[in-house]
């Protein structure tokens, strides 16, 4: 970051183009290996996988640290700081102080966002000490889950912060750097954590606050019991509140509010909880009814899907 494919009636003549055809086709390059098959849900299986999502897609400025498994990766590395970017798009950063920081928004190159994550994580473990990743390898089948690498027993403490200062801990910025990173932190969208909740954030899009909330649920689920909240007139979380609509990412639903002005994230964490018992409620095996197929029909013209 610094200052940052005609039949020939002559046998011989066939032999010769047989030899020919066998000649380049042994001295053809290999294929190149294929990327990761997409995968709908990557995160399933992980501990937190709605903070997981969060991290993905929603977070502008958020970190969290977490163990590897033993043997996991080169150099012995006990755990991996992952992060929603890093400096210059890159997908990785093993630092000079032995530090791995890879990002979920670096840009990955598969269908399979987890082994994007795990391909990144193996390729700053083995970078020397003080080496950015512009770019790492891509991702395959037979690359390593994160599921595969982490070892984690519980959902990890996602911290949100208000900029990018986490970059560059522990340095110190010439003049062109401390610009840099200025302009870097005035592009956040202000965001926080509701307490109480597991992948809910509060945020100001404009001069309006909103809260998206990651919903732990398989999609189809979640969209089912939204739309029996919306059918049945308790979607939004009070007065003055709206539910916009909502969207996928990575195999979950987001639902999105628009708040009362002056709404901060404390403001919203009982609202929350009791939708969140509704939502809960709603959770059902039983079929909509034509009012609730509707409103399902509604929910999902207006959806859009993050992958």
């Amino acid at each position: 970051m610094g200052g940052f494919g005609w039949t020939l009636a002559s046998s011989g003549m066939i032999a010769v183009m047989g030899k020919a055809s066998r000649k380049k086709k042994d001295t053809a390059a290999p294929r190149a290996p294929r990327p990761a098959a997409y995968n709908a849900r990557p995160f399933r299986d992980l501990p937190g996988e709605s903070q997981w999502v969060a991290m993905a897609e929603l977070l502008p400025a958020a970190t969290v640290t977490v163990p590897l498994k033993a043997g996991a990766v080169e150099g012995g590395a006990r755990e991996v700081t992952i992060v929603t970017v890093l400096p210059m798009a890159w997908p990785a950063l093993h630092r000079a102080d032995g530090t791995l920081l890879v990002a979920t928004q670096g840009g990955g190159q598969s269908g399979d966002k987890s082994r994007d994550l795990a391909s990144a994580i193996l390729a700053a473990a083995a970078a020397e000490p003080g080496t950015p990743l512009p770019q790492v390898p891509m991702a395959t089948d037979a690359t390593p889950a994160l599921q595969d690498l982490l070892d984690l027993t519980s959902a990890p403490e996602v911290m949100v912060h208000e900029g990018f200062d986490f970059w560059v801990e522990g340095q110190e910025l010439d003049a062109a750097g401390q610009e840099s990173l200025a302009r870097a932190n005035d592009s956040v969208l202000p965001t926080a954590k509701v307490d109480g909740a597991d992948a809910a954030y509060w945020c100001l899009i404009g001069d309006r606050p909103h809260v998206r909330a990651v919903l732990a649920e398989d999609e189809d689920e979640a969209t089912n019991a939204l739309a029996r909240l919306w059918a049945a007139g308790t979607a939004a979380l009070g007065d003055g509140t709206r539910l916009l609509g909502a969207f996928r990412a990575a195999g979950l639903l987001i639902p999105v509010w628009e708040l009362a002005d002056g709404t901060d994230a404390d403001g919203v964490a009982a609202p929350l909880a009791e939708w969140k018992a509704r939502y809960a409620a709603a959770l059902t095996d039983a079929p909509l009814t034509p009012e609730e197929r509707r409103a399902k029909a509604g929910i999902l013209n207006r959806q859009v899907t993050l992958r």
